[in-house]
């Protein structure tokens, strides 16, 4: 299985539970990685040819920066199940962080993993976004 993979994307977002952190924007990281086929664009050397991540990073960017969810979690879920379904990918792992949000540790996230078959769950409880 090949991936493609977009590292340290960050941006700032609304994202928290306590009062405050629903009046601030804050930073968040993604770390994404991708199922994709690259033999086809590795020899036409054509980026019709595979997955579009400069396309892909814009559009992750501009969900989480109009977003305001309370938890990490919900967030990452969104963003996963937006790029299954947008860009048609098999599967997805969604690595995000939230620099300090816990005294003294350099960040707090979650990692997850989604495929085609968690969106149609989705879909079927008419969750997705």
């Amino acid at each position: 299985m090949d991936k493609i993979f977009i590292h340290a994307l960050k941006t700032e977002t609304i994202i928290g539970i306590f009062d405050w952190e629903r009046q601030v924007r804050q930073s968040v990281l993604l770390d994404l990685e991708f199922e994709a086929d690259v033999r086809k664009a590795a020899l036409s050397d054509s980026i019709a040819d595979t997955l579009d991540y400069k396309r892909v990073a814009k559009r992750v960017l501009a969900f989480v920066e109009a977003s305001a969810f309370h938890l990490v979690e919900t967030l990452a879920e969104r963003v996963a199940l937006l790029i299954l379904e947008e860009f048609r990918v098999p599967w997805v792992r969604v690595a995000l962080s939230k620099p300090g949000a816990v005294r003294g540790s350099r960040d707090v996230g979650i990692i997850l993993e989604r495929r085609q078959a968690d969106l149609d769950t989705w879909r079927a409880h008419g969750a997705a976004s």
